[in-house]
């Protein structure tokens, strides 16, 4: 009797002690972007974002005053998030709350133009007409399926769809409550553009991605971690010991959460496997390239790189990414920005890396990242980017049946796509909070190719 009571005791302690500031950090955080970021009501945050068990008992407290929120359990496992213009939400993790407000970082301002009256995709005017190659009914045919609700059991929750057609933007959709200009969380879509400026980088010579990767923590010759190139990040095939598990407390819950220092958090792990030998998909890996792109550029110029190397010129001039508690950026899970944004993103790698006539990316980076390893059974990975490759539960099966082979994509939690189709001309971009799998992203992509003459 005695004996099962304390086991008991010993498993809520340990529970608290170890994921109740997973789910406090994680609501601290969410309420924190949702609200200050993005503009949205309490109320309707914690009704979805958060909405759910075990986080429906994590109480959230908002201060207007400061830009910042707590969130608790009965008081307990503390987390406060603080809003700073110009660089969203971050968690106070290890460093004091005045520290974290006394960092600086130099975010250019963006383009002064009204971007109303300049032409798609540099700006937001929209041409009237459209390629005759669509079928506009059957394009808005498809849209309005993907924000239909069939199952009240389950919930799509799509709140954006933009499809952009041989670099026309042909057709968008909004939520009640969403449009144009509303900043939506992209999570993993973060790892793509980590990936898309490493190979800014690259372009300019400044990284060799097939080197061992400038990390601190692996500068001996004899650590085996010292074999580990850029590219085996970028393929997510390191080899460290990393477990990405979001149902419990894991290595890529507690370093989103409890760690101020995510990247140095990674290269602490030992490793499990040899570098260039296995596919394990990692978050981990994405923050060590995002710190590699801080080193690489210097305290400096770091705050504004994303700006200036990529986002204004492509015109994302509504994108934002967070950095954690050291002042790097999230690049795994970190990015807000409109559904237009994360559009061009995706045209920058349908057109190969070229935007305006300029080369963004390095020749032949695209059909690189493209390219899964040989070690990636599966063959749906390449350069931070997901590939039409073999579904992971019918390994015999491709993954996106009926939809071109050539298709690559930025995949984040909730279903946050951007697709691209270069065969078909289409990127297409689905934002959304999918807790289940009532999205069919096949059906989707086919009935959009199907408006299609």
């Amino acid at each position: 009797m005695w004996i099962a009571i304390l086991l008991v005791l010993i498993f809520v302690v340990y529970y608290a002690w170890v994921s109740l500031p997973v789910m406090t950090g994680f609501s601290a955080k969410q309420m924190c972007t949702c609200m200050f970021v993005s503009g949205r009501d309490q109320k309707d945050i914690e009704a979805n974002e958060l909405g759910f068990f075990p986080l429906s008992f994590v109480k959230n407290s908002v201060n207007t005053g400061d830009s910042s929120v707590t969130s608790s359990v009965l008081g307990l496992a503390r987390k406060k998030a603080i809003y700073r213009e110009g660089i969203g939400c971050t968690l106070i993790n290890s460093i004091t709350e005045e520290q974290l407000r006394s960092q600086v970082f130099l975010i250019p301002q963006a383009s002064a133009k009204n971007t109303d009256s300049v032409v798609w995709p540099q700006g937001d005017k929209i041409s009237d007409t459209i390629s005759p190659a669509i079928d506009k009914n059957k394009l808005n045919a498809a849209l309005d399926e993907s924000f239909t609700e069939p199952n009240p059991n389950k919930k799509q929750r799509t709140r954006a769809v933009v499809v952009v057609y041989d670099g026309q933007l042909v057709a968008e959709k909004y939520a009640p409550g969403y449009n144009m200009n509303s900043k939506m969380y992209g999570w993993s879509i973060a790892k793509s553009i980590t990936s898309a400026l490493i190979g800014t980088l690259v372009k300019q010579g400044e990284l060799n991605i097939l080197q061992p990767a400038p990390v601190p923590e692996w500068s001996d010759d004899n650590d085996p971690r010292h074999a580990i190139t850029i590219e085996n990040l970028l393929q997510q095939t390191s080899g460290l010991r990393f477990v990405e598990k979001y149902t419990k407390a894991s290595d890529v819950t507690n370093m989103l959460y409890k760690k101020d220092d995510m990247a140095a958090y990674t290269a602490s792990h030992s490793m499990a496997y040899h570098s260039g030998s296995f596919f394990n998909y990692s978050s981990g890996n994405s923050n060590i390239l995002s710190r590699i792109i801080r080193q690489t550029v210097g305290e400096k110029d770091y705050a504004s790189y994303p700006f200036n190397a990529l986002f204004y010129k492509l015109g994302m001039y509504h994108t934002l990414p967070e950095p954690d508690a050291s002042g790097t950026y999230v690049g795994s899970s970190y990015i807000m920005a409109t559904a237009r944004d994360f559009a061009r993103f995706g045209l920058l790698y349908y057109n190969d890396g070229v935007w305006n006539g300029e080369r963004i990316l390095p020749q032949g980076w695209v059909k690189q990242t493209a390219t899964p390893p040989a070690s990636n059974t599966l063959k749906d990975y390449g350069y931070q980017f997901w590939l039409n490759g073999f579904d992971k539960d019918h390994p015999s099966k491709i993954k996106f049946p009926g939809v071109p082979p050539d298709m690559f994509y930025c995949d984040g939690f909730g279903f946050q796509r951007i697709y691209i189709i270069p065969s078909g001309k289409l990127v297409i971009v689905r934002l959304g909070l999918t807790l289940d799998d009532s999205f069919d992203e096949n059906r989707f992509i086919k009935n959009i190719i199907a408006s299609i003459k």
